[in-house]
């Protein structure tokens, strides 16, 4: 599955979990936080899934540096995880 996250839409952390939790149906009970963000991640999308970021710098100028490498570092352990696990069918992102 290919997932387009327009990041034209993502101006603050809460926008990112709002769009994520639509984009991906986390369902009701998503927490809208970076640990509910990992463990949907890391154990509930069904893969094979590829994020595609657009506009990402756009999301990182509007969240901050901060707040958007954290959400960063949450994808990449995602595809670290998947990679050590030795998944065939994973869980990719790209920033554009």
């Amino acid at each position: 599955m290919r997932v387009v996250l327009d990041g034209r839409r993502v101006s603050s952390e809460a926008d990112l979990h709002r769009e994520l939790a639509r984009l991906l149906d986390f369902g009701p009970f998503y927490s809208a936080n970076l640990d509910a963000l990992w463990d949907r991640l890391s154990t509930d999308v069904e893969r094979p899934v590829h994020l595609l970021w657009t506009e990402s710098g756009t999301s990182r100028a509007a969240m901050g540096p901060q707040s958007f490498e954290r959400v960063e570092r949450i994808l990449q352990e995602t595809v670290e995880q998947d990679a050590a696990w030795k998944l065939k069918e994973r869980f990719t992102y790209e920033l554009a």
